[in-house]
């Protein structure tokens, strides 16, 4: 028969051993005791491609609309009216967008040569609203050769022209403009031009 000392000693054992499977157990399901937990990994929102600005049409003028340019019209320079020191200049606009000539009221002439200055305009002919010119419109401006009562061109500064150039804009390289009809006596010291007018009626009062 066993002593009663040796029946305790193996008690002692069995404690020890469940104790050792005890904690193995533990350990292998992840139990980290006092060690500080790893933070979580933190996720950047998706940057959003780059988007390049829109600049859309060309800024609007003064009077709200894109100021008319050369590449977007058609001049036609018209036979003298009668007395013959008249002559009509038509512009129309064959794009597809509307425009006006807020900025620059009347046509910029010059007959002769790029020495000569620019004709004056006639201030009363100045309409109450500024020209607008939509697609396939026409606008009008009135070019008198000679003062009136004088020598037609035919004086010292007079002379005979068959084209001459057209800006809408100071310090812009001219549009040539040919006359159906040419030569036209001009006397570019007295010459003056109408403002744009929007009617073939309102051009031919001056």
């Amino acid at each position: 028969m066993p002593s009663v000392t040796a029946t305790a000693r193996r008690a002692v054992a069995a404690g020890l051993s469940a104790a050792a499977v005890l904690a193995l157990t533990t350990g292998c399901h992840g139990h980290t005791g006092n060690r500080p937990e790893e933070p979580a990994t933190a996720v950047s929102p998706a940057t959003p491609s780059a988007v390049l600005p829109d600049t859309g049409p060309p800024p609007p003028g003064p009077g709200g609309h894109t100021p008319c340019t050369p590449e977007m019209l058609r001049f036609h320079a018209g036979a003298p009216h009668r007395p013959d020191r008249r002559m009509l200049l038509t512009v129309t606009n064959y794009s597809d967008r509307t425009c006006d000539f807020a900025a620059q009221g009347y046509p910029l002439l010059r007959f002769g040569d790029g020495r000569q200055p620019t004709l004056p305009v006639i201030e009363d002919s100045k309409p109450r609203t500024t020209v607008v010119l939509a697609p396939d419109a026409t606008a009008y401006a009135t070019v008198l050769t000679s003062a009136a009562g004088g020598p037609h061109g035919r004086g010292p500064h007079g002379g005979k022209i068959s084209q001459f150039g057209v800006t809408l804009a100071a310090g812009t390289a001219p549009t040539q403009v040919g006359l159906d009809r040419a030569p036209v006596r001009v006397d570019p010291h007295t010459a003056e031009v109408t403002y744009w007018q929007p009617t073939l009626d309102a051009a031919r009062k001056w």
